[in-house]
Parts: structure tokens; sequence; C-alpha cells
């Protein structure tokens, strides 16, 4: 893992700092996490700490909110991507291991 992805996924922004990068009110952040939407990281005192992936998910979540997705609605869509991802890879793990048999 390189330093700037490492660097993407670590918790870094308060959830001051992330409310404004993302345009997305406190509360609101505050709200997505109780409806399982975002699991911020947390600091040693317990404070919430976005990374810029954090932020990407929340523009995503901000997108589908806007098109009049609830938030049931963003969860579902959500699990639905991360599946779509899974079994993507577990594909290509099939393929790569497709080819080493006919090689």
């Amino acid at each position: 893992m390189t330093d700037s992805e490492r660097a993407r996924d670590r918790g870094v922004y308060t959830i001051s700092v992330a409310a404004e990068l993302s345009g997305i009110e406190p509360h609101t952040l505050r709200s997505y996490e109780r409806a399982g939407l975002l699991t911020p990281a947390r600091s040693h005192g317990g404070d919430r700490r976005y990374s810029d992936d954090d932020l990407s998910r929340l523009r995503h979540i901000s997108s589908m909110a806007l098109q009049g997705l609830n938030l049931a609605g963003i969860r579902r869509v959500l699990e639905l991507e991360a599946e779509n991802r899974w079994l993507q890879a577990e594909i290509e793990t099939l393929r790569g291991s497709a080819r080493i048999e006919h090689d």
C-alpha cells in the first residue's frame, strides 16, 4: 500500500472540517453514522475522524439523497455496491485461476 493510499483511508479530518469539505452539516453526518451509512474512525479520545475515502462516500450519499432516496434506500444501494465489488473481485480471482490451469 502506498503512502497516498494509506492517507486516503486514514481518518484525519474532524467532524467540523469534514462538514465544511463535504458541504454537509455535522448533525447530518452524525445521522448518517447512526443510520449505518458511514463509520468514521475515532481518535483515542473518541472524536470522529473522517478520511478522504469517507468524504468521497459522503459525496456519494449526498448525491443519492438529492435524487430522493431515503436513508434505508441509500443503505441498500451501498450494500449492493459493496457486494458487486466483492463479486467482481471473485470473478477476477476465478479468471486468474482458470488462466493458470490452462497454461
